[in-house]
């Protein structure tokens, strides 16, 4: 009777199933560390850019406020009424914008020596035209000053674009630094007027430093919108400054002019304020298009950064999904643990109802069934012949 052969069993292979998994692990590891990593360079550079438009909005809001001011000197130094009114609501405006973004700026200590000086200017300023003139000279140092730090803090003094650093340099420094020196050369060319003849020398030297001091940063303005007109691709930059840009030139060319001493030796203090004012109107208009300017370099670099990050973390998933998708197939393609049973006869045994030797028989004979009935005995002779009659045993035969 056949015995089942007992089934034979390979060694589970799971070290060389693992082996793919464990190449896509330490795939993604350095994967996953790039990816990460370029995310936060990435991130850490929109946060500059992002800080630097808070720059953007502050200087914006500390245009006003300095030629508020710049008028406010000028009315107490010629003894006219104070403009209280427009410079109070100027600087309501950046108080404003320093109470909301101030802190990440850290211009609130600043802002609030500047806001007390300037709540005390009206109560001095209609007192001695001098003592105004000094105290208004306080006031501007601190405001140019405040200019000075949300530079520095927002980072816009060091912004990599060619562009929008030299606007930035022309609209937070330059100007502002032109605009109230040519504020101080006017008032002063006023003052000199008034001062005895004994103090004349004393009036030119002082004019002289003034008119230097207002003269440079507007020609270096000056000098930067060119650069900048002539190199920027945007269309719109240049039909926007190009008329403000002419007639603050012309007003800047003018003040050179008109704040020479004459043959008498004195300032034209009209024709010199005639030309400040003009000046004054122009950086007016062009205050807030090189703002604008600037704030559109800033959001284009910043929706270039929101593209770059879209990409990391596309390319990061498309990878990890090719790697995972590669381990699965490299897995499911592998042979099973246990291989299938081998159902082969065992040495020794024949079949049940096969009638061929078992492999232990030798020779051709053929050995019955154990189960077959014993053959009836035959006669002598074999199966045909007639039986032969019972003889004794003779030895002698």
């Amino acid at each position: 009777m056949a015995v089942p052969a007992s089934r034979a069993r390979r060694r589970p292979r799971t070290p060389g199933r693992l082996l793919p998994l464990l190449l896509a692990t330490a795939l993604l590891l350095p994967v996953a560390f790039l990816a990460v990593q370029a995310y936060r360079f990435v991130d850490d550079d929109r946060e500059v850019v992002e800080r630097e438009r808070l720059g953007v909005e502050y200087l914006r809001a500390l245009g006003p406020v300095t030629e508020a001011l710049v008028d406010a000197q000028s009315a107490a130094v010629s003894r006219r009424a104070l403009p209280r009114q427009t410079l109070e609501q100027a600087v309501e405006r950046a108080a404003e914008v320093d109470a909301r973004i101030g802190g990440e700026l850290r211009t609130n200590e600043r802002w609030a020596g500047l806001r007390a000086k300037l709540e005390a200017l009206p109560e001095r300023s209609l007192t001695d035209p001098e003592a105004a003139f000094a105290a208004y000279g306080e006031v501007t140092d601190l405001l140019l000053a405040l200019h000075g730090k949300v530079r520095e803090s927002s980072g816009l003094i060091r912004d990599s674009g060619a562009d929008s650093y030299f606007l930035q340099d022309g609209v937070g420094e330059e100007m502002p630094e032109a605009m109230i020196a040519a504020g101080r050369l006017t008032d002063l060319a006023v003052l000199v007027g008034r001062r005895p003849d004994t103090e004349q020398i004393r009036s030119l030297s002082e004019l002289a430093t003034l008119r230097t001091a207002a003269l440079q940063p507007a020609n270096d303005l000056v000098n930067n919108l060119r650069s900048v007109v002539d190199s920027s691709e945007s269309a719109e930059l240049g039909a926007n400054v190009l008329t403000h840009f002419d007639a603050y030139q012309r007003a800047i060319e003018a003040m050179a002019l008109f704040s020479l001493p004459g043959q008498t030796g004195t300032v034209d203090a009209g024709r010199l304020a005639g030309a400040r004012g003009q000046a004054q109107e122009a950086a007016k208009q062009l205050q807030p298009v090189l703002l604008d300017e600037i704030d559109r370099l800033l959001t284009e670099r910043i929706d270039q950064m929101n593209r770059d990050t879209r990409l990391i973390l596309g390319a990061a998933g498309v990878a990890t999904l090719l790697l995972v998708g590669l381990a699965v197939i490299n897995w499911m393609s592998r042979p099973r643990d246990t291989a299938a049973a081998v159902d082969a006869p065992s040495v020794g045994t024949t079949p049940v109802g096969s009638d061929r030797p078992t492999g232990g028989s030798t020779g051709n004979r053929w050995t019955a069934p154990d189960n077959a009935p014993a053959p009836a005995l035959q006669p002598a002779g074999g199966p045909g012949r007639e039986p032969q009659p019972w003889r004794p045993f003779d030895a002698a035969r």
